[in-house]
C-alpha cells in the first residue's frame, strides 16, 4: 500500500502543473484578441461615453456639460427626423427584406435542375455588400433620365427620378435593402434543409393544401431561423449610411428624407465636429438597440418554437 501511495503521488502532482501550462497556454492564444478587444472595442466605447456629457470639438480639450448633449437632442427637429426616417426604414424594410429572401428560399429549395447556378445568382449581390460602388449604381440608375425613369416612361407613369422626390427615396433605400437579400435567404435555405418530409407528407395526409402546410408546418419550425435572421437584419437596418450618404450626395436631401440616424451621427461629429454630441447620439442608439433586442427575446419566448420544448 505504500508503494502504491507513493507511486500515485507524482501523478496528483503533475496534473495541476499540466492545467497551469494549458491554462498559460490558453491566455497566450487569446492575449491578441484581449489586446484587440481593448484597444479597439471597449477602450473607444468608454472614450466616447465620457465624451457624451462633455463639449468636444477636436481642437481642444473636452469640457464638461453634464446632461446638455441629450437635452439638446429632444430639441432638435434634425435629430428627430432621422430617428423618425431609420424607424420608418427598420419598421418597413426589414420585414419586406425578410419575405423576399424567404420567398426565394422556398422555390430554391426544391429540386430543379441548375439549383446552384440559381443559389448563385440569387446570393451575389450580397456579395458586394452595402459599397459604395453599389450605392453609385443604384443613384445613376433612380436619377432624372434613369433607368427607373425610362422604365416608367414606357409603363405610362410619370417621370422625374426617385433620387430628387421625397415621397419616393425611402421605396428607393428599401428596394436597396431588399435586393442584398442573399444572407438571410441562404440561413432560410439551410433551415428548410432541416425540417423532415414526414412532417409535410403527415400534414398531406390529413388534407392540409400547401399554404396550410407552409403556416403550420414550416414556419413553426423555421422560427429559430427567422428570429436570428429577425435579429441580425433589425440591428444591421439601424446603421445605414454608405448607400444614404452617397445617394444623397452627402446631404441627406431632399428635404432630409434620406437623413438616417448614422448619417446625420456622422454630420454633426466629422462635418460640424460635435463628437461630443455625436458620442452622446450613439450611445442613444446603443440604448434603444439593446431595449429592441431584449423585446425581441422577450417576445420570442410566444412564437419561437425549438425542438424538444415543452408548452
Amino acid at each position: 500500500m505504500r508503494g502504491a501511495t507513493e507511486t500515485s503521488s507524482p501523478a496528483r502532482g503533475g496534473r495541476p502543473r499540466r492545467n497551469r501550462a494549458d491554462t498559460q497556454a490558453g491566455y497566450a492564444f487569446l492575449t491578441p484578441w484581449l489586446l484587440g478587444f481593448g484597444l479597439l472595442t471597449a477602450g473607444p466605447m468608454l472614450m466616447s461615453l465620457y465624451l457624451a456629457f462633455t463639449d468636444y470639438n477636436l481642437f481642444r480639450a473636452p469640457t464638461f456639460v453634464g446632461l446638455d448633449n441629450f437635452a439638446a437632442l429632444v430639441s432638435d427637429p434634425r435629430f428627430l427626423k432621422s430617428a423618425q426616417v431609420t424607424a420608418v426604414y427598420v419598421v418597413v424594410g426589414v420585414p419586406v427584406k425578410l419575405a423576399a429572401a424567404l420567398a426565394v428560399a422556398v422555390l430554391l429549395n426544391a429540386r430543379h435542375r441548375g439549383q446552384g447556378a440559381y443559389r448563385s445568382m440569387f446570393y451575389a449581390p450580397s456579395l458586394i455588400g452595402a459599397s459604395v460602388s453599389v450605392a453609385i449604381v443604384w443613384r445613376a440608375m433612380f436619377i432624372d433620365d434613369g433607368v427607373a425613369d425610362r422604365i416608367q416612361q414606357l409603363l405610362g407613369f410619370p417621370a422625374g427620378g426617385w433620387v430628387g422626390d421625397p415621397g419616393m427615396t425611402m421605396p428607393m433605400m428599401i428596394l436597396l435593402a431588399v435586393w442584398q437579400f442573399g444572407a438571410p435567404m441562404v440561413i432560410f435555405l439551410a433551415g428548410l434543409k432541416q425540417i423532415p418530409a414526414e412532417l409535410h407528407e403527415a400534414a398531406a395526409v390529413d388534407g392540409a393544401g400547401p399554404v396550410r402546410r407552409f403556416v403550420s408546418v414550416t414556419i413553426p419550425m423555421l422560427s429559430p431561423v427567422l428570429f436570428f435572421n429577425l435579429l441580425l437584419e433589425t440591428i444591421g437596418a439601424f446603421q445605414v449610411f454608405s448607400s444614404a450618404y452617397i445617394i444623397s450626395g452627402g446631404t441627406g436631401g431632399p428635404a432630409d428624407s434620406t437623413l438616417f440616424y448614422t448619417f446625420y451621427l456622422y454630420l454633426k461629429g466629422f462635418t460640424e465636429f460635435r463628437m461630443g454630441y455625436a458620442s452622446a447620439m450613439a450611445w442613444v442608439l446603443v440604448i434603444v438597440v439593446g431595449v429592441i433586442t431584449a423585446v425581441l427575446f422577450r417576445t420570442s419566448r410566444a412564437w419561437v418554437h425549438y425542438t424538444g420544448d415543452v408548452r
